[in-house]
């Protein structure tokens, strides 16, 4: 549905999208993520018009969009902001823009009943902007944006102004909107955890640069640098000596997990190198007396964090640079451990990944 072949977009001299091309299946949930001034909001305002690239196209629909205005596109955009006519009611906003079509007062109606229906606000359609919740407001700008029927829905971080408890749940709600109407949505949030919960593919981003493009789980579970990792959830990070590489793997000897198997695609290591690798904390776990585990290690408590159904741990080994992080459910009993607490981990050896240097940009573009 939409194609992005090599855009770049100067500011004078800052280059704030650098060589971007990606393809955007019909009816995917998609979603740009970064931090901000990563130029994701930039691109995004490309596909809808609002920005013309310096360079480079943007094809919806097999069509070029470069030079077409943004009205006469075939997106909608719902903004961070959500930009609801507060004098007017419901109906009267979600009409809006319908005007120009000139469809008559009975298919009009017909539409945007259609539409609030979709957003589960038709009992609704009176009441003025004003008198809205955000999370109402937030589905009024859908309806408006969607009462249009676009081939391709904007939306640019549509749930940052709501509480985390109503935010989550207009996720589900955003997702099985998109499941409905079946147009292909865009998303650019900086949230690592909602960009997985919605997306069927994100393509992550620094410095107006695609660092990788994969499915959440891929992205999750095999980051290719060490940025992506981090910025992707925890990650505990450690250095190893490359001893051996038999075809894509790679033997890496570690200071205290001893030698590791992995698959040498990301960070390119050679016999004699030193490679980072990442292991997320979820994949440590916690061994009580008299559990055992063929992989293990000794450390101590220096830090806890309770977070209701879990406990972030912080664990001191002996021989590695920086504690590790760890995660575990308090169904087993993790938030009573104290301070100090001398501790056992089990260890997956197949769940450490071995992460590229975040400078290697072009070979990470290749990949990704």
């Amino acid at each position: 549905m939409i194609t992005i072949s090599g855009v770049n977009k100067f500011y004078g001299i800052y280059k704030a999208l650098t060589d971007v091309s990606i393809d955007i299946a019909a009816g995917e949930f998609f979603s740009l993520l970064g931090p901000s001034g990563c130029g994701k909001t930039t691109l995004l305002r490309s596909i809808a018009g609002f920005e013309t690239p310096s360079s480079g196209d943007i094809r919806i629909d097999g069509q070029s969009m470069i030079g077409v205005p943004p009205n006469l596109r075939p997106t909608n955009m719902v903004f961070q902001s959500y930009a609801i006519f507060p004098h007017l009611n419901v109906e009267e906003n979600v009409s809006y823009g319908l005007k120009r079509l000139k469809l008559g007062a009975v298919e009009e109606r017909r539409r945007v009943g259609d539409a609030l229906d979709q957003v589960r606000l038709g009992h609704l359609g009176k009441r003025r902007g004003h008198e809205l919740s955000g999370g109402q407001r937030q589905r009024v700008a859908l309806a408006r944006a969607l009462v249009l029927r676009p081939k391709v829905l904007l939306l640019d971080e549509p749930l940052s102004a709501l509480d985390k408890k109503l935010r989550e749940e207009m996720q589900s709600e955003l997702r099985a909107l998109q499941k409905a109407v079946g147009i292909t949505f865009v998303l650019v949030t900086h949230d690592q955890y909602e960009a997985l919960a919605l997306s069927d593919r994100i393509a992550v981003m620094f410095g107006g640069r695609i660092a990788q493009l994969a499915t959440p789980k891929e992205l999750y579970q095999h980051p290719l640098t060490r940025m992506t990792a981090d910025f992707l959830g925890g990650m505990n990070f450690l250095s190893g000596k490359v001893t051996e590489k038999v075809g894509d793997m790679l033997s890496v000897e570690t200071e205290r997990f001893g030698r590791l198997r992995l698959a040498a695609a990301a960070c390119g290591g050679r016999p004699g190198d030193y490679v980072t690798l990442g292991i997320r904390p979820e994949r440590l776990r916690l061994l009580w007396d008299g559990e055992h585990a063929d992989h293990e290690l000794q450390g101590r408590v220096t830090d806890r964090a309770y977070f209701g159904e879990t406990t972030h741990l912080s664990v001191r080994v002996d021989g590695l640079e920086q504690p590790l992080s760890m995660i575990e459910t308090n169904t087993y009993g993790a938030d009573d451990l104290p301070i100090g607490a001398s501790i056992r981990l089990a260890y997956d050896p197949e769940a450490f990944v071995a992460l590229a240097d975040d400078e290697a940009d072009d070979r990470i573009r290749r990949i990704g």
